[in-house]
C-alpha cells in the first residue's frame, strides 16, 4: 500500500513537472521577442495560408521559434489573416501580433504626404501630384477645367457656382482647391484626388456659412478677391487691410491695378522673374486688372483661411492705394491719394 501511495504521488508530482514545464513552455513562446519597442515590417501575400503566415514570422525573428505556435493559436487564438502589408511590435505578445495582423484596419497602403501652400498654382499643384501618384498633371489640367464633370459636384460642394463657367476662366477650379497637406494613395485616380481638396474646401466653408451669406460679394467673387489679396499680403493684418482698398475700390468703380493679376495672365512659371508681372502691366488678358475693370474671371491662385478670412471680414479705412517694399523689408504702406502713393513709390522702390 504504501508502495502505491509512493507511486501516485510520484506520478503527480511528474504530472505538475510535466504541466508547470509546458504552461513555462507556452507561456515562453507567447511572451514577446524584445524588452523594448522595436518595429518591423510584415507582408501577407495573397493566398498564404496560416501555417505559413506563423512559419515567415518566425523565420524573420518576430515570435518565437515553436512548432506548437501554429497549433496554439488554432485551439486557443482563432483568428483568420489578412493579406498585405504591416508594422509589427517586437514588444508585443503572440496574441497581440496575431491579432494585429488579423485586422483589416491595419494594412499599410502606399500613400504619399504632399503639402500645398496658400498662393500656390493650380498648376503647381498638378505638377506636385503627378510627380508623387500615378495622376498624370494633364489628367488633372483637363478634369478641373471640365464643366460637365465641374458640374456633377455642385451638389456636393455648394460653394461651386455658376459664375465659374465664365469663358474667360482659365481653369474652373483654379482657387478652391484648398491648400493644406493631404495624404494620397500613390496609386490613385484624378477624381478621388479632386474630392479630397474640395472636401477641406467644404469644412472651410460651412464653418464661415454665415460671413459668406451676409457678404456684398458672391462666394466666387470671394474666391477670386481672396486669391489676389493672397498674393499682395503677407500677414493677417496687412491681408485685412488690402482686403478693405480693393473693396473700396470696387465701390467707386476703381481699377484693382494688382500686379499678381498681371503674373496670372502672363502664366509665369516658379522660376520666371517676378519684375515681368511689373513691367507688363498693359498685356492683353481678361485677368489683367490694369486694363479691365473689377475683378479677374475667376481666382488666380488658390488662397488660404486667412486671405479668405480676410475677404469676409475686411478692415475698413479710407485707403485707396497700397505698395509693398519689396526692395527692402517688405513692410507695406498704405495711402488715402494717389500723391501720396507716389511719394510712397518714389521713397521706397529703388530696385528697379
Amino acid at each position: 500500500m504504501k508502495k502505491l501511495t509512493k507511486l501516485i504521488i510520484a506520478v503527480a508530482v511528474l504530472l505538475l513537472l510535466c504541466v508547470g514545464g509546458l504552461v513555462f513552455y507556452v507561456s515562453t513562446i507567447l511572451s514577446p521577442m524584445s524588452p523594448q519597442d522595436e518595429i518591423v515590417d510584415f507582408t501577407i501575400e495573397s493566398g498564404q495560408g496560416s501555417k505559413q503566415v506563423i512559419t515567415n514570422l518566425q523565420d524573420e525573428g518576430i515570435i518565437h521559434e515553436s512548432p506548437l505556435s501554429y497549433y496554439y493559436m488554432r485551439l486557443f487564438h482563432k483568428v483568420d489573416f489578412v493579406a498585405g502589408n504591416f508594422e509589427v511590435n517586437k514588444a508585443w505578445s503572440f496574441n497581440e501580433i496575431v491579432d494585429h495582423l488579423s485586422k483589416q484596419e491595419n494594412v499599410l497602403y502606399d500613400t504619399v504626404s504632399i503639402t500645398f501652400y496658400e498662393g500656390e498654382w493650380l498648376k503647381s499643384y498638378a505638377h506636385k501630384i503627378e510627380a508623387n501618384t500615378n495622376v498624370s498633371s494633364d489628367e488633372l489640367l483637363n478634369l478641373w477645367h471640365d464643366e460637365d464633370y465641374v458640374r456633377s459636384l455642385m451638389n456636393d460642394y455648394p460653394f461651386l457656382s455658376e459664375e465659374m463657367f465664365n469663358e474667360d476662366v482659365r481653369f474652373y477650379l483654379e482657387g478652391y482647391l484648398f491648400p493644406d497637406t493631404y495624404e494620397f494613395y500613390r496609386e490613385t485616380t484624378a477624381e478621388d484626388v479632386t474630392k479630397t481638396f474640395l472636401d477641406h474646401t467644404l469644412s472651410f466653408y460651412n464653418e464661415h456659412l454665415d460671413e459668406f451669406e451676409k457678404s456684398s460679394l458672391s462666394t466666387h467673387e470671394i474666391f477670386t478677391l481672396a486669391s489676389i489679396v493672397q498674393f499682395e499680403g503677407n500677414s493677417e493684418e496687412s491681408m485685412k487691410l488690402i482686403a478693405g482698398v480693393f473693396l473700396n475700390r470696387i465701390a467707386i468703380g476703381m481699377d484693382l491695378q494688382s500686379s499678381a493679376t498681371v503674373c496670372y495672365a502672363l502664366d509665369l512659371d516658379d522660376d520666371d522673374n517676378w519684375l515681368e508681372c511689373e513691367y507688363n502691366a498693359n498685356y492683353d488678358s481678361p485677368y489683367n486688372t490694369y486694363v479691365n475693370p473689377g475683378l479677374t474671371p475667376g481666382p488666380i491662385l488658390n488662397p488660404g483661411a486667412v486671405a479668405l478670412e480676410a475677404v469676409l471680414a475686411p478692415t475698413e479705412s479710407d485707403y485707396l492705394y497700397f505698395m509693398a517694399n519689396i526692395c527692402g523689408d517688405g513692410e507695406i504702406y498704405y495711402s488715402e491719394t494717389y500723391a501720396e502713393h507716389e511719394a510712397n513709390v518714389a521713397r521706397y522702390l529703388t530696385c528697379y
